[in-house]
């Protein structure tokens, strides 16, 4: 059998690609006589075929350009790709995506029906509420019935 194949099968069983896999100069014959999988998992194990180490990207640049932009540099207009409202802040998206939890899990209770979930939706999407808190403390003002300990558990969705 050709190291080719050793080296293919090697690949394989490494998950790595087949030029990274590796055969020790002295362990060439044996590779040359392996037939199996099972004969290159044990030349795996002895050491003659190894997989060279993954090389990762040097991240020094990178943090320098980061404290930069953490002064505000690098932010100018010819950076941004996408119009501001597709630029949303992560804050922005966490608040919404935790007030349509609290919607959704007041609507699959039957707490809110279908008119109601509509329009609070709507006023969420709007920006109307700053939290959760202040989302449900609305809706028991406008007299939807939500307990106590429901309104603590889903302060913590």
């Amino acid at each position: 059998m050709s190291v080719k194949l050793t080296r293919r099968i090697a690949a394989e069983l490494l998950s790595r690609g087949e030029s990274a896999v590796k055969i020790k100069p002295g362990a060439v014959p044996d590779a040359e006589k392996a037939i199996t999988r099972e004969d290159v998992r044990g030349l795996i194990k002895n050491g003659s075929i190894y997989a060279t180490k993954i090389k990762h990207n040097v991240s020094a640049y990178s943090k320098v350009l980061r404290e930069k932009r953490k002064k505000g540099r690098r932010r100018g207009t010819g950076r941004r790709k996408g119009t501001l409202k597709a630029r949303g802040t992560v804050e922005y998206k966490k608040r919404i995506r935790g007030q349509r939890r609290v919607l959704k899990a007041l609507k699959t209770e039957n707490i809110v029906d279908n008119e109601r979930f509509k329009k609070y939706y709507a006023l969420v999407k709007g920006g109307n509420f700053a939290s959760k808190a202040s989302l449900l403390s609305r809706m028991v003002n406008d007299g939807v019935q939500i307990n106590e300990e429901k309104i603590k558990e889903l302060r913590h969705m």
